[in-house]
């Protein structure tokens, strides 16, 4: 067996990334010949993403990239928010980005099937986490974005161009509670609209008041929750006193358009204990010395 040098385990380590031990262990089985090592490393990252596929990725970034021809927003998924601050996660979120937009479309898929699951499972062997690119959207031309705490991620694109009330907008869409989900009342469907409706009247009929009053009780319910989930109707975060509506309207412009992603949303989180994560960690620890 060749001998393995502290420079030659230094010089995998820079190409990969991985821990000393990880490119010692990979040296050695490659009998000294670097590029073996990170062949057969490459198909161990394979093996190792395959492991942790399986686990919750409900942590992560959004990315935005904006230009007078195409907006992007995405969202990569890791497991903790140790993960998501780590420079080869973060450069993969930008790459993830880039790639969307050179595309032009969303079609996340076909990337991964032209070389970025490759990417992935690299990434997933570097910092030990699964890592899911879960969706990504693409607006034709130039939108206003705000990103907060890497977390939150918003494109608003408005009829008339103007940064400072786009900006503004696009912090509300952020911030606003109940998330608005249309622009206007007129956007919501009306089968969205009915099974409100439905849930409304239940819950309206365990009162036992008269069924006219019951009636206008739905119709103040239908009418507050329209008014909740419909951006223009909703009061400006900035300053409540004044709807969104009304702040478009004295600028001269509308919404077109928006799209909100927030990190984890709609994901259930696994609730597991301390001491069963641990020994997880030792198990998946002594499969890998296994290999």
């Amino acid at each position: 067996m060749a001998k393995i040098s502290a420079a030659l385990v230094k010089e995998l380590r820079d190409r990969t990334d991985l821990g000393i031990m990880d490119c010692k262990r990979a040296l050695e089985e490659s009998d000294g010949d670097i590029e073996i090592a990170i062949e057969n490393l490459r198909k161990s990252s394979g093996m190792k993403a395959a492991k942790k596929a399986g686990r919750i990725a409900a942590d992560g970034l959004v990315g935005v990239s904006v230009s007078e021809t195409r907006s992007v927003l995405v969202e990569v998924n890791c497991e903790t928010d140790f993960a998501a601050r780590d420079d080869n996660f973060v450069a993969f979120v930008d790459r993830v980005v880039s790639l969307i937009d050179d595309a032009g479309n969303s079609d996340i898929q076909a990337l991964l099937d032209n070389g970025l699951e490759a990417e992935r499972e690299a990434l997933v062997q570097k910092i030990g986490e699964n890592v899911s690119v879960r969706r990504a959207e693409v607006l034709d031309g130039a939108a206003s974005s705000y990103i907060h705490n890497g977390k939150i991620g918003v494109l608003v694109q408005l009829s008339e161009a103007n940064d400072d009330l786009g900006k503004d907008v696009a912090m509300h869409v952020a911030a606003a509670d109940p998330q608005p989900r249309y622009v206007s009342s007129d956007d919501v469907p009306e089968d969205v609209i009915m099974k409100e409706k439905e849930i409304f009247v239940a819950q309206a009929a365990e009162s036992g008041k008269p069924p006219e009053i019951v009636e206008k009780m739905v119709g103040g319910r239908v009418k507050k929750f329209l008014a909740e989930v419909s951006l223009v109707d909703q009061p400006f975060i900035k300053n409540p006193d004044q709807k969104v509506g009304a702040l478009l309207k004295e600028s001269g412009g509308s919404v077109t358009r928006f799209v909100r992603f927030q990190v984890g949303e709609g994901i259930e989180k696994e609730e597991i204990d301390f001491a069963d994560e641990v020994k997880n960690q030792l198990k998946d620890s002594d499969d890998d010395k296994d290999k």
